[in-house]
């Protein structure tokens, strides 16, 4: 038989409590129950009012009370002889509650596109940074290390930085078009060079390693017109001819320099090398675009994941695209179970939400007035809804959209040490930031940025 769990709760939530409970119960596998209590607002409970108000059922194996109800509940759980539990603060979050969220399937989580991160001007930087950013890199998701020389080679220290590489266990690629750094790279372990067009292909069967093909020319690339294809074919006969690995790369373009026609590219490169390893280097959208990285990292995994670009290249330079490992390695295990299962990538990797919440919930004006009205204790209460903060304790519920009149609102009706004050305005502050962006807010909890959240401890209100 189910679990047969007592639901206690106040007038104002039951409708809303007796949805959530017959939407959970049949998939967590418990029968629910409700108990309205003879008040409004459930949280303002006690453990001892309930215990003397509040009537068990035959059959009911457990208790479950609302997460406002502070203090023991040794009282509740004498009268109703079986397990007594707080829920969560707000009922919306009974899904969670009992593992029946929307998380991701067990089997969620493969991936097969490869992350090459590139760490930008080697030259310039010294061993220990360079290990630094290839460690956060690794743990961020990276795949191989990419090792960027520059222009006006050669680097002769690059062999070094490869091998020590190596020697912690990284994968290395090289970035460079000066044979000498190449030579050097490959010798010392780098497995793969970015990049090979027609100015190098000649030395590329000498390096022993796998390359990535690029264009000679992007403007002769633009369309199946072209026979050449940017010099493409040339260059992959070559490579073909000489026995040595290659995977393509027809590069994207910025917007306004040839976006729209570098992504036809990939299309007419996957028509017409069906079973070739393609390459795409992002960075040229998400470093010269003004806008965070992760929505356009998630979009361009997508194309790769449906053409079946197997590898993506990215740097982290320019700070709204500093954390695009982590993005890209998010992204391509949403994409993969997405394309692989034939549903939306929706509703699966909360962890990239990260501006704005999917749900703002709020309690309504009604809630928020009766609770005002019951409440009986100075502590304080705090909420952002409908575009406003409400703060609100027996001494009143005061609500307006600026924090420093608001504040001094309650300085005025209430005497608060400068650990209140502090506690004030940290939680005003998150309720203005939540309201901005159009955020979930809720009093002693983090806001919720995805994968970037930082927890909070959860600070005891003093009266």
């Amino acid at each position: 038989m189910p679990h047969r769990i007592l639901f206690v709760t106040g007038k104002l939530a039951e409708p809303a409590l007796r949805r959530a409970v017959a939407d959970i119960g049949p998939t967590v596998g418990f029968e629910p129950e409700v108990a309205v209590l003879g008040i409004s607002v459930a949280a303002l409970m006690t453990p001892e009012w309930i215990a003397r108000r509040l009537e068990v059922p035959a059959g009911v194996t457990r208790v479950m009370l609302p997460g406002w109800c502070e203090g023991d509940l040794t009282s509740v759980e004498r009268k109703a002889n079986v397990p007594v539990e707080r829920g969560p603060k707000d009922l919306r979050d009974l899904p969670e509650h009992f593992g029946a969220s929307s998380e991701p399937p067990a089997d969620y989580g493969a991936y097969d596109i490869e992350i090459i991160a590139e760490i930008n001007h080697c030259p310039r930087l010294s061993w220990d940074e360079i290990s630094a950013l290839a460690r956060r890199y690794r743990t961020d998701g990276a795949n191989v290390i990419d090792v960027g020389c520059d222009p006006g080679g050669p680097w002769l220290g690059v062999a070094d930085v490869v091998r020590r590489l190596r020697d912690e266990g990284f994968r290395v690629s090289i970035d460079s078009f000066d044979r000498r750094e190449v030579e050097l790279a490959t010798k010392a372990g780098a497995e793969l060079v970015l990049s090979v067009n027609g100015s190098n292909v000649d030395a590329a069967s000498h390096w022993g390693t796998e390359v990535v093909v690029v264009p000679d020319d992007i403007a002769g690339a633009t369309g199946s017109a072209s026979a050449s294809f940017g010099g493409l074919d040339r260059t992959i006969e070559k490579l073909t001819a000489a026995g040595v690995r290659f995977r393509i790369d027809p590069v994207i373009e910025p917007i306004g320099f040839g976006f729209a026609a570098s992504l036809g590219r990939y299309l007419e490169t996957r028509r017409r090398w069906p079973r070739a390893e393609i390459m795409m280097g992002v960075g040229n959208l998400t470093e010269l675009t003004d806008v965070d990285s992760a929505g356009v990292n998630a979009m361009l995994i997508g194309f790769c994941q449906e053409l079946g670009i197997r590898s993506v290249l990215t740097t982290e330079v320019i700070n709204w695209a500093r954390l695009s490992v982590r993005e890209i390695d998010l992204a391509r295990r949403l994409m993969y179970h997405a394309v692989k299962n034939r549903v939306p990538p929706k509703h699966l990797e909360p962890r990239l939400v990260m501006l704005r919440d999917p749900k703002v919930h709020e309690h309504g004006p009604a809630t928020l007035g009766e609770l005002a009205r019951r409440i009986t204790d100075p502590n304080f209460r705090i909420f952002a809804e409908g575009g406003e903060i409400h703060v609100m304790n027996s001494r009143g519920h005061l609500h307006g959209n600026d924090p420093f009149k608001l504040f001094d609102q309650l300085l005025a009706a209430n005497e608060i040490d400068a650990a209140h004050a502090f506690y004030l305005g940290y939680e005003i502050a998150k309720a203005v930031t939540a309201l901005t962006i159009s955020k979930d807010y809720r009093q002693d909890q983090a806001l919720d940025w995805g994968f970037l959240t930082r927890p909070e401890v959860s600070h005891s209100r003093k009266s």
